[in-house]
């Protein structure tokens, strides 16, 4: 189908509004992302049809595997990995410049990989656990992400190491109390470098950085043992460490949907934060008596430390080039994250006034950005943490209702005065 910005063209240069030159740059931009487009629509189908084919034969093995003998169980376990190296020689002597070869092939013997793994095992009666299957299937996994420069198989990847620390971490007991995810992740480092030097407007990008923040938000809590409370300490310097990344001039670049390390690290600062206005928890918290040697050498707080310690640099980084004069409010709460260790109940408190103010200087910025989106994010802000506290007072079911009606004309009111503004400014 035309494009309608092509089919203007014609009189836009009849009217001398745009040159030639301009018209020819705008078909070749609209000519380009044309076939991209019409590149993913193969590439697409390719990888759903490598799944497809991998769950199929093994289904089919299945249906029939307690009929077989031994012999054709082994031939059978090595048949889809066999099947998937030939398919991913073929693309690399064949189709090396193929996207749609190289992810469908690769994420074929991916699945062929943790197949005949599987298979084996099975059939030999091969003793182990889901955490040494999943180990060995990464790592004989990873090197299709750099042999046929395979992005699917890559976030397959983080998946499985995510899966991994999840299992041995939270998910048994007693606990593994593993790190071997975070030497893990590093594996997958050069390739995320590469697609972000390169295809930086890729959609592989795009999952790339949400799947990457994700998955550290996910295992980070792998450090909490037995003072786990600390690890909130270290979540909030974290969410910093992640605000600041996405406020670099990399990343404030892109558009917001390419930008998880903004998002994770502004939500995330504020649901720590509002965690930490309940007194409940800080009765939680200040339960267990910690020695102050023991605090200092505690895994939680080393990381929370450490944490810190890059937050501050990359704090420094954004904000000294304008001598600290626009400094957001959520930029600071990292700093006081630790003293809220020594503040007693004074803590709920400063929690509470730093997210009233985190609201206001949204509406503020709002206001003064003319953006009804980040207003209304401050307006929310504040009702999320005005509701928080009817868990921690005692008010009367009306007053509750006054209070939310108020808010209500709250957001009707100032939404209205700002498209009345924006009205105004536009005449």
């Amino acid at each position: 189908m035309a494009n309608p910005i092509i089919n203007e063209l014609p009189e836009l240069l009849k009217a001398n509004i745009i040159s030639e030159e301009t018209a020819e740059k705008i078909r070749l931009h609209y000519s380009q992302k044309n076939n991209e487009n019409q590149n993913k629509i193969p590439l697409v189908f390719g990888i759903l049809g490598a799944i497809l084919i991998g769950l199929g034969i093994i289904l089919v093995f299945a249906h029939n595997w307690d009929d077989l003998s031994r012999l054709t169980k082994t031939i059978l376990s090595f048949l889809p990995l066999i099947l998937g190296q030939l398919f991913c020689g073929y693309t690399l002597l064949k189709k090396p410049d193929h996207p749609a070869w190289r992810e469908s092939s690769s994420v074929f013997l991916f699945f062929a990989v943790g197949a005949s793994i599987s298979l084996i095992a099975q059939v030999y009666n091969i003793p182990g656990d889901i955490n040494s299957f999943i180990i060995t299937w990464m790592l004989l996994s990873l090197p299709l992400v750099y042999l046929l420069k395979s992005s699917v198989v890559s976030l397959l990847y983080i998946s499985g190491i995510t899966y991994y620390a999840c299992n041995a971490n939270y998910f048994t007991f007693p606990r593994d109390q593993s790190y071997l995810y975070w030497f893990l992740l590093l594996g997958i480092v050069p390739h995320y470098r590469n697609l972000l030097k390169n295809k930086i407007q890729s959609n592989f990008t795009l999952f790339h950085n949400w799947f990457v923040a994700l998955s550290i938000v996910i295992c980070l809590g792998t450090f909490a043992h037995k003072n786990e409370n600390l690890i909130y300490l270290g979540y909030m310097s974290l969410f910093a460490v992640f605000y600041f990344n996405g406020k670099t001039e990399f990343f404030d670049n892109q558009k917001l949907k390419y930008n998880s390390f903004l998002i994770f690290g502004k939500l995330g600062t504020l649901s720590v934060l509002l965690v930490y206005t309940f007194k409940s928890f800080w009765e939680m918290f200040y339960r267990n008596k910690y020695a102050l040697n023991e605090i200092i050498f505690a895994p939680e707080f080393l990381v929370a430390l450490t944490l810190t310690i890059l937050a501050g640099i990359l704090f420094y980084r954004k904000n000294s080039n304008t001598n600290f004069r626009n400094i957001n409010i959520i930029e600071i709460v990292f700093l006081v994250n630790i003293l809220l260790l020594f503040t007693g109940n004074f803590a709920s408190v400063l929690a509470n006034i730093l997210v009233l103010l985190i609201g206001i200087s949204e509406i503020k910025r709002g206001n003064k950005h003319n953006d009804l989106r980040i207003l209304n994010f401050g307006l929310l802000i504040i009702t999320i943490l005005i509701a928080c506290r009817f868990f921690d007072t005692n008010l009367s079911f009306i007053l509750r209702g006054i209070l939310f009606i108020t808010i209500g004309f709250g957001f009707f009111l100032t939404n209205y005065f700002m498209l009345k503004k924006r009205n105004r400014n536009e005449k």
